[in-house]
């Protein structure tokens, strides 16, 4: 059984920092790129980051460059999403997912999803 585990949403208050892990089982994150994806309410899911299989590579949507960092671990079997500077436009579920391959949005398997609110 594939599960990939989101944890780490919470209310948050504009400016604060959040991390966020994603724990897998059942596959070895090794074998695949990783990813962030987002989706606020009223709004469509959308690409934040990737991370190349053993992290030397990483990618952004422009609107978290500089803000948000992912991270990897593979021998955890995990990876990690830091975010600071959060701001209100920020609230979304956000899910983890192993990609298809890097510079490729298309997802093999997705999390559960983890809810952050950024709100004053």
């Amino acid at each position: 059984q594939v599960q990939l585990t989101e944890s780490g949403g919470r209310l948050v208050q504009p400016g604060e920092s959040l991390s966020l892990s994603c724990a897998a089982s059942g596959i070895s994150l090794s074998s695949f790129p990783m990813g962030w994806f987002r989706q606020g309410p009223g709004r469509e899911r959308e690409f934040v980051a990737a991370i190349s299989w053993t992290g030397g590579s990483t990618y952004y949507t422009g609107s978290v460059q500089g803000r948000f960092t992912i991270s990897r671990d593979n021998a955890k079997n995990a990876v990690f999403l830091q975010m600071n500077g959060l701001k209100p436009e920020d609230s979304a579920v956000y899910y983890c997912a192993a990609l298809r391959g890097y510079d490729d949005s298309k997802v093999e398997y997705w999390g559960q999803g983890t809810q952050v609110t950024v709100s004053s």
